[in-house]
């Protein structure tokens, strides 16, 4: 049926730390078991990340904050981390509900583990580069080069 593609919503676009240990893991992770392809990422350092927050009204230099942006709509920390989980594969989305909460009970433990993930996971002082297989999940701006430092 032709249904499949009315329904079919644009990837959700992750805006992570690209310097934190932390958010290139979660970034696996979500690879690993995203084989719909339903995300693509960007680094909130890179021109891409940063022009993306400006359309958004969110602050350029908020590192702590997940991002995810789907359908021009921006999702934010906690909201953003279990509208994740809803659309992962195999038990994940059994977390979704707990969005059910209200949002500033869940982001005070968001917050709690945004604010110590340096510690706890380090930090480089470079973003990352991507291999070859997971770079294509990322987007750039067409000005930027193959590398944001």
């Amino acid at each position: 049926m032709n249904n499949d593609v009315s329904r079919r919503e644009e990837p959700a676009l992750l805006l992570i730390d690209g310097h934190c240990n932390l958010c290139h893991a979660i970034t696996r992770f979500v690879i690993k078991r995203d084989a719909a392809m339903r995300f693509q990422f960007a680094s909130i350092q890179s021109k891409a990340g940063q022009r993306l927050l400006a359309e958004g009204s969110l602050a350029a230099d908020d590192l702590d904050t997940f991002v995810m942006i789907q359908n021009g709509r921006y999702y934010t920390k906690s909201d953003a981390a279990l509208r994740v989980f809803g659309k992962l594969g195999r038990l994940w989305p059994l977390l979704y509900p707990l969005i059910v909460f209200p949002a500033f009970i869940r982001d005070i433990v968001y917050d709690y583990i945004a604010g110590r993930r340096y510690r706890w996971f380090g930090r480089n002082e470079v973003c990352l580069m991507p291999t070859a297989e997971l770079r294509r999940r990322f987007i750039e701006d067409a000005e930027e080069g193959s590398q944001d430092e």
